[in-house]
């Protein structure tokens, strides 16, 4: 490693907004912490949450708090990592800090894909929803929507997180309206509804172990998506504060959010009575709503899905645009797309970025049917691999962190708490390739990953620029 004062060309931003490759810094902590929220928050909890609860009954709920420690603790150790050398390429900066080459490129574009994949998924379900209001084509209003999303990351990054603060704040207020009207329902607030208490938890674990097992399989990454928050510390005011305050509040009201949703409704609807939701009528928030009464409760929801969807969408496009832009100074992409205008919004990423989600929404729309399933799937898959390697960079890289002085978050526990996350994670893949449904993820990720770092070595050993970067300093 070099000098502990010299910093890596691959991610700063200290270059003038002349030079052209240099990224605003236009964000603050709210910023980031509403694209954490917003990210993690998406159609999942609102469709998806029936599916643990009906595999696992109120058992469910220690499913969530396991893979709520597990997130918790990743979180906390890509914070760490983050506010001590804030980098718009995260854990693939971190990654090709620890081991080099062959996992930044493997990690960062394993990411990339991911994303782009998710977002393509996002934007055809919440044109979907949009179109039958319409009564058009779902892919019409998909398009207006990333039409508008376009010039919205076009703009200053300020721009861009003020709009995304509001975006994601509906969520957030929606969730806490719904906690509160939950709980006026449990304590008998409401007239007309005789509350269950909590009979519903007589019955706690109806499946036993292999129940809780599959429930914590159906909601093991129902927290991804916050990572996004790290990725913008290299555009905050101040990253170090930023990054630190941002981390703390995400991980907790993510766990309060997700904990006391499921809480409530394990104990106020019967388990057996719950799934997969596919319409917004479906879903157990609609569900609850309607015991209280709500008026228009499916339309509401309906409405809220599709902001969940399209602020998830709006954040991938920003979090993929800037991920591009690191990989430009590394080799890992060609450096054109380090190219920033007078805003210092980096314009050839940005459209990389969209030109993806088009091709994914295509895909989505018009491709082998298959082909989408299997890479949709992956994203579980890629969600360990990235968590796996996070905790072993922090691993390898915490003493070098500590000889630098400044750590203003730490991980807790340190080494035993990041080792007792990677045996987490390791049961987590056992879990997986127990699984019928899951194994696929793994084996495809597994595939792909070893692809990737393979590509990644070789970059490494005949791109200059990726050379130049092989050793770094944190």
């Amino acid at each position: 490693m070099n000098s502990p004062n010299t910093q890596s060309a691959a991610d700063t931003t200290a270059a003038t907004p002349e030079s052209g490759s240099a990224l605003g810094k236009g964000l603050e902590t709210r910023h980031l912490t509403m694209m954490g929220l917003g990210s993690a928050i998406g159609a999942g909890l609102f469709l998806g949450t029936g599916v643990g609860i009906e595999a696992a009954g109120p058992a469910v709920l220690l499913s969530y708090i396991v893979a709520g420690i597990i997130v918790i603790f990743v979180m906390q150790m890509l914070g760490e990592l983050a506010a001590a050398r804030p980098a718009s390429g995260t854990f693939a900066t971190y990654g090709r800090l620890a081991f080099g080459n062959w996992a930044g490129f493997s990690l960062g574009w394993l990411y990339y894909f991911m994303l782009v994949m998710v977002m393509g998924a996002e934007i055809t379900g919440a044109g979907a929803i949009m179109g039958k209001w319409f009564g058009v084509e779902g892919w019409i209003p998909g398009l207006v929507a990333v039409v508008f999303f376009t010039f919205v990351n076009l703009t200053a990054v300020r721009g861009f997180g003020e709009f995304e603060y509001w975006f994601a704040f509906i969520k957030v207020a929606v969730i806490i309206i719904f906690l509160a009207i939950g709980l006026g329902l449990l304590f008998g607030f409401f007239p007309g509804f005789d509350s269950p208490g909590l009979s519903h938890f007589s019955d706690f674990a109806p499946n036993g172990v292999s129940g809780m097992a599959a429930g914590l399989l159906a909601v093991a990454f129902a927290f991804g998506g916050i990572e996004i928050v790290t990725i913008a510390a290299a555009e905050a005011k101040d990253p170090t504060t930023s990054i630190a305050s941002a981390v703390r509040a995400v991980i907790w009201r993510i766990s309060v959010f997700y904990l006391g949703s499921v809480f409530l409704i394990t104990a106020l609807l019967p388990f057996s009575t719950l799934g997969d939701a596919e319409t917004a009528a479906e879903s157990p928030f609609t569900r609850v709503l309607e015991l209280a009464n709500i008026p228009g409760a499916v339309t509401l929801m309906e409405i809220v899905i599709v902001l969940a969807l399209l602020s998830a969408c709006n954040a991938q496009i920003y979090a993929t645009s800037r991920l591009l832009f690191s990989f430009g100074s590394t080799g890992y992409a060609p450096k054109f797309v380090r190219k920033t205008n007078s805003n210092q919004v980096p314009i050839p990423a940005v459209w990389a970025s969209l030109f993806f989600a088009f091709l994914s929404v295509t895909l989505q729309v018009w491709g082998p049917e298959n082909l989408i399933g299997i890479l949709f799937n992956a994203v579980g898959g890629s969600l360990l691999v990235i968590w796996v390697m996070i905790v072993l960079s922090e691993i390898k890289l915490r003493p070098a962190l500590e000889a630098r002085g400044k750590m203003p978050v730490r991980m807790w526990g340190y080494p035993f708490l990041p080792w007792l996350t990677v045996a987490l994670l390791v049961g987590l893949t056992v879990l997986m390739l127990w699984d019928p449904s899951a194994r696929s993820q793994v084996i495809t990720v597994a595939v792909a990953f070893a692809v990737l770092s393979a590509l990644g070595y070789i970059v490494g050993k005949v791109n200059p620029a990726a050379q130049d970067h092989e050793e770094m300093t944190l």
